[in-house]
């Protein structure tokens, strides 16, 4: 298996195609907003004319009101890539969701089912002073509250419900075992192009997005009877719709607001794949064609060890 990462905006989807072109690969999407129907714009979502033909699998697989953690995403990605498996084929893992790659290759620790009514007076309490969720954690497991950012809420409150309905700190549960991927072994490629050519670039996409019908795009997810708290609506770009559709931001405020989210996001996804055990980094985008010339060497090399 092959395993394409890196920020939003790295060109991640065109090294996974050329990947696939070559080496008769189909590809399984690990981007946790991807996954939910309707919302395309906002998310870069590669439109099905410019897949060159290639499959891609786990995407537009729910509504936007439904839940889908990173375990759920784990059961069904390894169904998937059992499947193409079978079938002859190279399944190229390729997103930015760093959470739900690490939960697909190694596993997640058997946590408790999630406490909504829990998680709602945490919410209540990150609302009524933020940050508070994030020192809390850092007195129950101060373990896992320095490896998470404290603006990384939904992740504080899985962290904190787990030692909450525990009574333990979710790092030393952590450390009891997962269930690992068996049976493959996977090669991980991680774009890391120059932050003062990416976040111009993402400045740029996001504008073209709110140029290009992204508010209308999440009118039009409203009018299909979707409220507006559902979990994708919380990502940038849609969220600062969202305010301006409200009257809460101007258009050039949530346009301003979108882009210095996206940097400060793709900022955080480079610092979570560092730390990614045997990532192989190619310093450039994923368009570039020196660096799709040596990732095809490297894969090329990989499936005939």
């Amino acid at each position: 298996m092959v395993a394409v990462a890196g920020p939003t905006g790295s060109g991640k989807s065109d090294l996974a195609l050329s990947i696939a072109e070559k080496f008769h690969g189909e590809i399984v999407n690990c981007d946790s907003l991807q996954v939910y129907r309707h919302f395309d714009i906002g998310t870069a979502k590669l439109p099905l004319a410019e897949r060159r033909g290639i499959p891609h699998h786990l995407i537009d697989i729910l509504n936007p009101d439904e839940l889908f953690t990173a375990g759920e995403y784990a059961r069904v990605a390894r169904d998937t890539i059992a499947d193409i498996s079978t079938r002859g084929r190279l399944p190229i893992v390729a997103g930015g969701t760093g959470f739900y790659l690490r939960a697909l290759l190694d596993g997640l620790f058997a946590g408790p089912a999630r406490d909504q009514p829990l998680r709602d007076r945490l919410a209540a309490r990150e609302a009524r002073r933020t940050g508070s969720l994030h020192r809390i954690l850092k007195r129950l497991d101060s373990v896992s509250a320095a490896k998470i950012h404290a603006n990384d809420v939904p992740k504080v409150t899985r962290a904190l419900e787990v030692c909450v309905l525990t009574r333990r700190p979710v790092s030393e549960l952590f450390q009891e075992g997962r269930d690992a991927l068996k049976g493959y072994r996977t090669l991980k490629l991680g774009l890391l192009p120059d932050r003062d050519i990416l976040y111009p670039r993402l400045d740029a996409r996001c504008a073209w997005m709110f140029e290009n019908g992204l508010v209308e795009e999440v009118k039009s997810i409203l009018a299909l009877g979707y409220p507006p708290e559902c979990k994708p609506f919380e990502s940038h770009g849609y969220k600062q719709a969202l305010q301006f559709l409200r009257g809460e931001l101007t258009p050039r405020d949530a346009v301003f607001y979108a882009q210095r989210n996206t940097r400060n996001y793709a900022k955080r996804q480079i610092t979570w794949f560092r730390r990614e055990q045997g990532l192989v980094w190619l310093k450039d985008f994923g368009d570039a064609p020196h660096i799709r010339e040596t990732a095809l060497a490297r894969v090329a090399e990989f499936l005939c060890a």
